[in-house]
């Protein structure tokens, strides 16, 4: 289970029968952030976002301590789940940030929902097909060399790995693993987001590290140009857990949203 830093709340609550646990922490306009394919490195760098927002991390169905639901295999299943979510939370409208399949999730969501959005970071998303600069197939890459896909300085990732055999951290690695799987097993894209992108309306940054091995930066101009109303934001020497790595992507992040 990922380790969450003391000012995080946790909340539970059911959506359509499934029991989704959120972090919650600060006060304000609520900042939502939508995780990635794996949640075992957890969320302190959202802590400075708290000073100015009520930040909330819901896992998604299937990852961390939320409960599984099988039935969920499409990105529009998870559109869905988020738009029952927001509702169960009486929210009219959230900033989102949204991280690689957490962006697969918050792009397509927002070509349909953008009503529901004041402002949109989508960091190294995934689901956009780029032929000319792929996303390397997750389950490709063998287990011990995952670190060095997500980040360009491991130290980063050191305090939330395991030192030894770790039967809870393998368990949950697999099960977020399979949940994932269902979503990109055939591919990690969809081919249609391109014609639909233009339907975000709302102010939007991309977020990148230049040495993101996963989701090529060379994707972040193809994003922008598709997305009205976008800018790109990009870091050195930062893999794709950018905001993991760059506190000063977090701080600009905040600082896009206010």
């Amino acid at each position: 289970m990922p380790t969450f830093t003391k000012i995080f709340q946790r909340e539970e609550i059911t959506v359509n029968g499934i029991k989704v646990v959120m972090l919650t922490a600060g006060k304000g306009e609520p900042l939502m952030f939508w995780h990635g394919a794996g949640t075992f490195h957890g969320f302190d760098f959202a802590a400075p976002w708290a000073d100015k927002f009520k930040v909330m991390i819901p896992f998604h169905p299937g990852f961390g301590e939320s409960g599984d639901d099988p039935s969920i295999t499409t990105i529009q299943d998870y559109v869905m789940h988020y738009v029952d979510l927001l509702d169960a939370l009486k929210l009219d409208k959230i900033n989102l940030v949204a991280f690689s399949l957490g962006g697969f999730i918050g792009s397509t969501f927002a070509t349909q929902q953008a009503h529901r959005l004041k402002k949109l970071v989508l960091v190294a998303p995934a689901g956009l097909y780029v032929p000319e600069h792929p996303m390397t197939d997750l389950f490709k890459i063998p287990g011990e060399q995952v670190p060095a896909y997500l980040v360009e300085n491991i130290e980063v990732l050191k305090p939330h790995l395991p030192t030894g055999p770790d039967v809870e951290f393998m368990v949950g690695g697999y099960r977020e693993m399979t949940s994932a799987a269902r979503i990109f097993w055939e591919r990690g894209y969809d081919r249609k987001l391109s014609k639909w992108l233009h339907r975000i309306n709302v102010p939007t940054m991309l977020v990148w590290g230049d040495k993101d091995r996963l989701i090529p930066i060379a994707q972040a101009p193809v994003w922008s140009k598709l997305i009205p109303k976008s800018t790109v934001k990009t870091y050195s020497g930062a893999g794709h857990l950018v905001l993991d790595e760059k506190p000063e992507s977090v701080k600009a992040v905040g600082e896009f949203l206010t």
